[in-house]
């Protein structure tokens, strides 16, 4: 099977097409470089051009185009994911959605709403019409798009108090397209939503989403700090257990994350200060001053509404979840970092065991979240990186004690999650994508049944574009 790039364009050239250099470059990269080895395998990657659809109608066509010349298609939004889920690693086309941003429809708790539209637009468009607010996103909210964050996320600012994305409730609906000689419209709700949430778009396009809402709040933004790092994450998991707190956010920096890498903060912390971040409603404020006023090992430094700053820290949760990582990479280059789930109830042990093991070269980035209702943590760690075999052998060491890995290292379905194959999601494919042309080299369970996960997978169709 071989690309007729040609012929593709030449049936799309009444869309929006880019073929320059700069742009296919710009269009065919995520923040696949937090990785030093993702940089390493992936620089270079780059598609043969790039397409703006303005509807679904312009989907379909560019779809039944592609899959006519034999075209592989790698749908993105903003690219701020990072484990190159947006990089079209066999060339053909990059699918921008940035023209689909309409928020079609607000109501009583959900809202309906194209994929290309970024979180922050979104978010201000539920406030405005009737003081809702999604319930989680991403820390890149500003320029994350929602679509992006459906299909490659899988939790964030919120997750404390709604769990993943992937927990009931979370999504309500998804319309998609197929890649088929014929593209169908379909809608999935329930079970089948996991078929292709987290898919990286590797068995259909997203185009429309229906989302939960919740009531909007000027959140109080804090940060609390503590001289003990084992009170610091006593204190998060415990203010997680009271019902009556409303919470957004609970982050737990480690010693000396806040010192040297959040310049803003660091005038007022030292080189031992363990900070945490939070996001309080308002109502629930007197909840958390009292329980502040129990621990006496914390004590608040940072108020949103009644701060003495010279300079304000700007939005707390830029400062948590891939932020942080982000933050100190500006610092210091060799920076890089791992994805860990800290599963209830041996969360506190495991984080514990793997700090004593790994600090200073592992600092613990921690962020509270729910799990089948339960509190849990999932870190965000700071590692130094050194060697790719340092990096697996640090990244055994969470695994021999119990903590599961998300390996950011890795740019495939599998590797980046459970590193099992999603049966749903590998049906769905097959149905959905028959020639396999949706962002190919993603999914280890179609290009290869037999991978057996002891080494890294590379798509052996990976292909670096020429800058002409």
């Amino acid at each position: 099977m071989t690309a007729n790039i040609a012929a593709a364009m030449a049936a799309l050239e009444h869309l929006e097409i880019e073929t320059n250099a700069a742009a296919r470059k710009a269009k065919s990269r995520d923040f696949f470089w937090y990785s030093p080895v993702l940089k390493a395998a992936l620089d270079g990657v780059m598609a043969d051009f790039v397409v703006n659809p303005r509807s679904e109608a312009d989907v379909i066509e560019i779809l039944k185009a592609c899959y006519e010349y034999d075209v592989p298609v790698t749908v993105r939004g903003a690219g701020t994911g990072n484990y190159g889920q947006a990089m079209p690693l066999a060339g053909g086309c990059v699918m921008h959605l940035r023209h689909m941003t309409q928020v079609k429809s607000i109501q009583p708790g959900r809202v309906v709403v194209e994929p290309g539209c970024l979180l922050k637009d979104l978010d201000a468009a539920c406030k405005a019409h009737s003081a809702q607010e999604i319930r989680m996103f991403s820390s890149t909210w500003a320029t994350a798009t929602i679509g992006g964050f459906i299909a490659g996320g899988s939790g964030g600012v919120g997750s404390c108090t709604w769990g993943g994305l992937r927990d009931l409730g979370n999504i309500i609906r998804l319309r998609v397209i197929t890649m088929e000689q014929q593209p169908r419209v379909l809608e999935f709700q329930g079970e089948d939503l996991a078929r292709v949430s987290h898919a990286y778009g590797t068995n259909g396009i997203i185009t429309e989403i229906e989302m939960p809402l919740a009531p909007a709040y000027e959140w109080v933004e804090m940060f609390v700090a503590t001289d003990g790092f084992a009170e610091a994450v006593q204190f998060a998991n415990d203010l997680a257990h009271e019902d009556g707190i409303l919470l957004k956010l609970a982050t737990i920096f480690e010693a000396p994350i806040a010192k040297s890498y959040f310049q803003r903060v660091a005038p007022h912390v030292t080189e031992a200060t363990h900070l945490i971040a939070l996001m309080v409603a308002p109502q629930s404020m007197d909840g958390f001053e009292t329980f502040l006023k129990r621990r006496t090992a914390t004590r608040l430094i940072y108020r949103s509404d009644a701060s003495d700053w010279e300079r304000a820290p700007g939005m707390i949760f830029e400062y948590g979840w891939n932020h942080t990582t982000l933050r100190a990479m500006k610092v210091d280059p060799s920076i890089t970092y791992l994805q860990v789930r800290y599963g209830f109830p041996e969360h506190m042990e495991q984080i514990a065991q793997l700090r004593e093991a790994l600090s200073p070269e592992v600092l613990q980035h921690l962020e509270v979240m729910r799990e089948n209702g339960k509190v849990m943590f999932a870190g965000l760690s700071l590692v130094k990186f050194t060697t790719v075999e340092r990096l697996e052998e640090i990244i055994k060491l969470h695994e021999d004690a119990g903590a599961m890995v998300f390996n950011p290292h890795r740019y495939t379905l599998e590797e980046g999650g459970r590193q099992t194959v999603d049966e749903r999601q590998l049906a769905f494919k097959r149905e959905a994508d028959p020639k396999g042309l949706l962002n190919p080299g993603k999914m280890i369970a179609w290009e290869d049944a037999q991978w057996d996960f002891r080494q890294m997978y590379s798509y052996p169709g990976l292909k670096r574009g020429k800058v002409t």
